[in-house]
């Protein structure tokens, strides 16, 4: 079939509204259930993974302070280098109180971002962003623990990009599901939520 611009649009619009509905159903999901009640069975659980410094983290060193976490590719076109950005200037504007969570960047493709690539990709950022990448096993495991959606597409080119969830999670100290920043969340109510994460707040 030859394609048209009118189809190309077509095309990219679906794509567009899927990633959208993937992050609204999520978000729907989350409202809909009391803080407690997600925490006992909601995102998250137990990971060891490789920093963009070559270190071992894993949830254990996360334990006592609240963290963000989203996941992504570094050859990501739009959603990825949009949410860390947004997340950068979030870190700005709270400021001190910044320095009393971990912000989170896991990779679901493991086999392009290898430490070295992710160091590279997260100068752009807030220096503070944690890069997590591992082995397609281990980044299988925390992806599902953490009930993200996710899965490979092949370009006309050969290559591949994916499709993934584009929520960041929020966590409280103890590794809990404790609420979410939608895509494209309003920055002044992300900034609330942030603020409330650190406070030991429902965000």
């Amino acid at each position: 079939m030859k394609l048209t611009w009118r189809w190309i649009g077509v095309i990219a619009t679906t794509g567009a509204l899927a990633a959208v509905l993937a992050t609204a159903i999520a978000l729907l999901s989350a409202s809909r259930h009391p803080p407690q009640a997600e925490t006992a069975a909601g995102p998250g659980g137990p990971f060891q993974l490789i920093t963009q410094s070559g270190a071992e983290l894993s949830n254990e060193d996360l334990k006592g302070a609240p963290f963000a976490i989203f996941f992504g590719f570094t050859h990501c076109p739009e959603v990825c280098p949009t949410t860390l950005w947004e997340l950068s200037e979030t870190l700005k504007r709270m400021g001190p109180d910044a320095d009393k969570l971990k912000t989170i960047f896991v990779s679901l493709d493991p086999a392009r971002d290898t430490p070295e690539m992710l160091k590279t990709y997260l100068q752009s950022f807030d220096p503070r962003i944690i890069g997590l990448t591992g082995n397609e096993d281990d980044i299988t495991a925390v992806a599902k623990a953490y009930k993200v959606f996710w899965r490979k597409v092949p370009t006309e080119s050969g290559d591949y990009t994916l499709d993934h969830t584009a929520i960041v999670y929020l966590m409280n100290g103890s590794g809990e599901y404790v609420g979410a920043l939608a895509y494209h969340e309003d920055a002044d109510k992300a900034l609330a939520k942030m603020q409330r994460l650190v406070a030991g707040k429902t965000p």
